[in-house]
């Protein structure tokens, strides 16, 4: 049993190189654990294990010749031959790098030794015929870099450095380390490969080398630098590092001398137990050792020295994006840094409300940052492109959230429809006085003058005009979407068609004045009934029509205003609607024509100018309505056909009956038949 209780020395040795004692700790902890093995007798009874240390002194030619010693051990150096030997050989451990350990192995091949490495090993994995020769006692590289991407991630850092040795290991670093970064949207911004080993040995080395090297580094936006070398693998603004959790704690030799060398390899791979550490010894199908890292935080200090804290953990046993667990507060981040954590992107991130654009001739992680079009949002940083908002929803003002849309109907609530409602009630409390006045002096000359019946009709369908614009007011339900169009087409129809009665009456009235003129059987009250109940049921008839095949129902709009839904009746068909405007039109032209021709006719109160120009207000408001009407949109397309009904109903009402409420209220010794009779000789 060999037991080290010296410090290895500093003194030049016989092969002329200097003795690097940076992982004497690793020596310290073999000795250790094959001391404890071999003082408890419930691991190995009744074998005891050694070892031989040997230095490679990294150099080719002598990593080969202390292989040598090992399988050959005489005064000289003699290859193939073994004499008196006492010792049985079961296993080497390589070197750290894994340029020795895969020289080591094309001697130990040879001789079917079993070889164990602590350091990277890609040669084994990229060529499987070698792995029966050596196993990996650290965890898998692969995972390690994963372990960097992820921690990358956590903090944001999208534009990174990559420094690593100038050699075959880096070159094969480079080749699987960047199509990670690239996969989850990172972006290299300088390689930079150093020439000596030492730099990755010594961490004062590597801070000396930062300050002083004029490299890429000095010019970089990049705050964070991964490392990657034999021995640390970090980055550097951060000071964050990952340190194997395994690297110390294999304890697995009590397999060792109870099998032969040819089954070893088999064996290691059903090998699963608990360390002293409590961690779990495993390997894959590989010969790699199945385990985890620590995550930690290098803390310097003015004096450029150091100390290791750790802050997390890599675990390989959970999904990828959950691996890297972190404890925040217990990082310690440099107290020169002006944000924290620091930033690493090539540009600053694009705000919500923007997408990115890229850059011509640069990387994807260099890029501008555009405003939103309209109508679309981004809601997180560094978005690729805007986004539309969902159905019934519209962007706020900064473009960087979804905001409900609001229902848009002409609600009693609101000012517009309080004004518009007491216009509707005003005017008809007029219409009804006006009735009123009539009614009470039904039998004066100037009522009884141009047919009392029709003028009763007129009121009442003109009274009916004003209360049915209400139905125009609040939410549209399936009720009032049936009743507002058809019920004020309906209604108009009869106060139309009651002064088209009126005209021709009149119209009827002179020529029957003339002796033997064949239009004398037409006058009377028959014939303005007629018109007027004819003129009704075509009207009912189109409406009824409408609501059979097509009727309107309650809709809703959600695009053609931007922040608003627009519940509104659909007119089901858009045809019916304008025949029963075009059926009123037709009516209303018919009416003014009669009424123009007959405004000159010698006869007491003759309406006809009156209706002239009432017609002519009746049409030209809803001439204007139609382009009015497609223009508008929501509830302003309510409040115009609201306006207009208003508009032709007190267009009728005032031409009409206003002069003779004058007459009838202020002027009553003008409401007497003497009067008529002399202003009619």
């Amino acid at each position: 049993m060999l037991y080290i209780e010296e410090f290895p020395s500093q003194a030049i040795t016989d092969f002329g190189c200097s003795l690097i004692t940076k992982f004497y700790q690793h020596i310290l902890a073999l000795v250790f654990a094959i001391h404890e093995i071999n003082k408890n007798p419930d691991i190995l009874p009744n074998v005891t294990l050694g070892f031989h240390i040997h230095d490679s002194h990294i150099f080719l030619k002598w990593t080969y010749r202390t292989t040598l010693d090992l399988l050959f051990t005489s005064l000289e150096l003699v290859p193939n031959y073994q004499c008196g030997i006492q010792k049985k050989m079961m296993g080497v451990i390589g070197g750290y790098s894994s340029e020795t350990s895969t020289d080591m192995a094309t001697l130990l091949s040879h001789y079917k030794i079993p070889q164990f490495s602590f350091g990277s090993f890609e040669s084994a994995v990229d060529n499987p015929t070698s792995l029966p020769s050596f196993y990996r006692t650290v965890p898998q590289e692969t995972l390690q870099y994963e372990g960097i991407v992820q921690l990358l991630l956590h903090f944001g850092w999208k534009w990174v450095g990559l420094f690593t040795m100038d050699n075959e290991v880096g070159d094969r670093f480079l080749q699987a380390f960047e199509p990670m970064l690239s996969r989850k949207g990172i972006c290299v911004a300088f390689r930079e490969k150093a020439i000596t080993q030492v730099v990755f040995d010594d961490i004062q080395f590597i801070l000396k080398y930062f300050d002083t090297s004029n490299t890429d580094f000095l010019d970089s936006k990049a705050n964070a630098i991964v490392l990657h070398g034999e021995s640390v693998t970090l980055t550097w603004l951060a000071s964050i590092m990952f340190i194997p959790t395994t690297l110390m704690n294999f304890t697995g030799s009590d397999y060792v001398e109870r099998t032969c060398a040819g089954k070893l390899h088999t064996l290691l791979r059903r090998i699963a137990f608990n360390n002293s550490a409590g961690d779990e010894v495993s390997f894959n199908k590989h010969g790699e050792l199945k385990g985890g890292f620590d995550i930690t935080n290098l803390v310097t200090f003015p004096n450029r020295s150091y100390v290791r804290v750790q802050i997390g953990r890599l675990d390989p046993q959970v999904p990828l994006s959950k691996r890297v667990i972190i404890s925040e507060d217990r990082i310690k981040w440099n107290r020169y840094l002006a944000q924290l954590p620091p930033l690493s992107v090539c540009n600053d991130n694009c705000k919500p409300g923007y997408s990115k654009k890229k850059k011509e001739g640069e990387q994807f992680c260099c890029y501008n940052c555009d405003p939103c079009p309209e109508g679309k949002i981004s809601d997180k940083e560094d978005m690729d492109y805007c986004m539309t908002c969902s159905e019934g929803h519209y962007p706020n003002l900064s473009q960087d959230q979804c905001i409900p849309k609001i229902p848009n109907f002409l609600s009693f609530a609101e000012p517009l429809s309080m004004i518009l409602a007491f216009l509707a009630l005003f005017f008809s409390l007029i219409t009804a006085l006006v009735l009123t006045i009539f009614v009470k002096y039904k039998d004066t000359p100037i009522v009884k003058a141009n047919n009392r019946s029709l003028t009763y009709c007129l009121l009442i369908s003109l009274l009916l005009c004003f209360l049915c614009s209400l139905l125009f007011f609040g939410r549209p339900n399936r009720v009032t979407c049936l009743l507002r169009q058809t019920t004020f087409g309906i209604i108009f129809s009869v106060a139309v068609s009651s002064v088209l009665a009126k005209t021709v009456t009149v119209v009827l009235v002179f020529m029957a004045s003339k002796p033997g003129n064949i239009f004398q059987k037409w006058v009377g009250k028959q014939l303005a009934y007629y018109i007027v109940i004819s003129c009704f049921f075509v009207q009912v008839g189109i409406c009824a029509v409408w609501l059979a095949f097509s009727p309107p129902f309650p809709d809703v709009d959600m695009y053609s205003l931007s922040r608003e839904i627009i519940v509104q009746c659909n007119e089901g068909s858009t045809a019916m609607f304008y025949c029963v405007l075009g059926y009123m039109g037709i009516l209303s032209t018919v009416c003014f024509i009669v009424a123009f021709l007959a405004r000159k006719l010698p006869d007491s109160f003759n309406e006809a100018k009156f209706i002239t120009f009432s017609m002519l207000v009746f049409c030209s408001v809803w001439l204007s309505f139609v382009p009015t009407y497609l223009s508008t949109q929501g509830k302003d397309t309510v409040a115009v056909e609201i306006f207009s009904i208003f508009a032709s109903s007190a267009g009728l009402l005032g031409c009409i009956f206003f002069p003779k409420c004058y007459v009838i209220i202020l002027r009553p010794e003008l409401n007497r038949r003497e009067q008529l009779i002399r202003k009619k000789h």
